[in-house]
């Protein structure tokens, strides 16, 4: 009887071990920094991301943040389909997807263009202080995280 129960609590251990690993790949806590998505989003507010999840228009996402003066990335992709890469070592943006690959979208400069494959169009919904695709173009998806399930 006493075997039967350590044996029950062993296996229960186990799966649980794997529940938490597997919800450890698929599901991460971001905090948001910066005012840029106000009034949705406050700097400090932590928001629960699912990794691999592909991002609708509408939907908000978190993206890898490139360097703001080369407008590029310094290391190799964390975000969807990437399970490899750490990423607690990066610097991350909280955008809202406005239009995905296909869509066209009005330039800066006034022209339109066409989001092109494998990207998308990302803007804080506080446009006086955010940087997003107004200043960087349409974003890689491999950059993207996740899309941003619900605030903790």
């Amino acid at each position: 009887m006493i075997r039967t129960v350590l044996l029950a609590g062993a296996i229960c251990a186990g799966l649980a071990a794997v529940t938490l690993l597997v919800l450890r790949r698929r599901l991460v806590s971001v905090t948001v920094v910066g005012h840029s998505m106000l009034p949705a989003y406050r700097p400090g507010d932590r928001v629960l991301v699912r990794r691999a999840t592909v991002p609708e228009r509408g939907g908000v996402v978190v993206v890898e943040q490139p360097s703001t003066e080369r407008r590029a990335w310094d290391l190799p992709p964390a975000g969807l389909g990437s399970t490899r890469q750490p990423v607690a070592e990066r610097r991350w943006l909280v955008k809202r997807v406005v239009a995905t690959a296909g869509d066209t979208w009005t330039t800066q400069a006034g022209g339109t263009e066409r989001v092109p494959p494998g990207h998308l169009l990302l803007l804080g919904d506080n446009a006086a202080v955010s940087f997003d695709s107004r200043q960087m173009g349409p974003f890689p998806v491999d950059r993207v995280l996740g899309a941003v399930w619900r605030r903790l």
